[in-house]
Parts: structure tokens; sequence; C-alpha cells
């Protein structure tokens, strides 16, 4: 089984990002289809940017995705409006890379849909504190994948393809 999955960049980067760009070859080797929005002229929209106006384009593009399952994935803005659009929209998956648990702007908290959802997220993340992630991620029971990195991950970017690509293949199973 495949599917489609929307990868959702983070805020001061975009749909060619490495980690966002490594998801769609991981998801593309096992024959999933995959989009990556452009959020960039909403991001210049405020210190957060216009969060409501991204889960609307991410809703509305998830929508039109025609082929199922669908898994939404991001990092840190991307994956705080894939959690959000969950709870809209059908999806098999989510795959969460440095997720805001909160927020100064609405939506203010971090709400999923209870689907299967793998999150990657830094020990020495220095915008989102690694104990709020571990908590949301227990309360819901979570597969939780801790690395020594910071939030953008950068020394995790194929580790992160590959966690992508395992959880593709556990959905296909």
């Amino acid at each position: 089984m495949s599917g489609h999955v929307i990868i959702s960049h983070g805020l001061e980067s975009g749909p060619e990002a490495s980690k966002a760009a490594a998801l769609a070859r991981a998801a593309g080797a096992l024959g999933w289809t995959h989009e990556r929005p452009d959020y960039r002229d909403l991001d210049v929209l405020g210190p957060l940017g216009d969060v409501k106006a991204r889960i609307r384009r991410l809703a509305e593009r998830a929508h039109l995705a025609a082929r199922k399952p669908l898994v939404l994935a991001g990092s840190s803005m991307g994956a705080y409006i894939s959690a959000h659009v969950s709870r809209e929209i059908p999806v098999a998956g989510l795959f969460l890379m440095a997720p805001p648990i909160a927020l100064e702007t609405e939506p203010r908290y971090l709400r999923a849909a209870m689907v299967p959802t793998r999150i990657v997220h830094g020990w020495e993340d220095e915008l989102i504190p690694a104990q709020d992630v571990v908590r949301w991620a227990q309360r819901r029971q979570d597969h939780l994948v801790m690395v020594p990195d910071s939030h953008r991950l950068a020394a995790h970017v194929e580790f992160c393809a590959e966690e992508f690509g395992r959880f593709l293949q556990m959905l296909s199973a």
C-alpha cells in the first residue's frame, strides 16, 4: 500500500529545505506521491507568520489529495500545522519533527488527531524544550525519537528521512 504525503516546512525555511527534500526522496523511493507546499508568503506576516492561513492552505491541499492514505509531515511550524489539520481531514499518520507544543498565537496549543504519530525531536532544541515534547508524546503514547541535536535537526537530516521511511513502511504493512 502507498499513498500521498504532504510535507510542510518550518518558519525561515522553504519547500526545498534539506529535511523536506530528504523526506520527499524517502517517500518517493517507497512509491508514495508527495508535495511540499510553499508557505513563505505567509511566514513574513508577523513573528510567527500567519498560522491560521498556513492551516487553511494545508487543509485545502489535503482536501485535494485524491490518493489515500494521506500522511502529513512537517518540521517545527510545519509540524504544528500538520497536527492541527489532522483534526479536520482524515489522515493515516503524522510525522512531526521538532513540533512546538505551545505558541504565542492562535491556535495556542498543539493538538492532533489520535492517529499513528512519529516524532523526532532534539534534546538540545533551543526553541522547544525537550521535556515539553516528551510530556506531550507520553500523554498520547506516540512513538518519540529523541536525538542529540538542536531545533533544526541539521545533524540528523538523513536520520529523519530514514525514520520517515520506516514510518511509511509501518503504515503500509
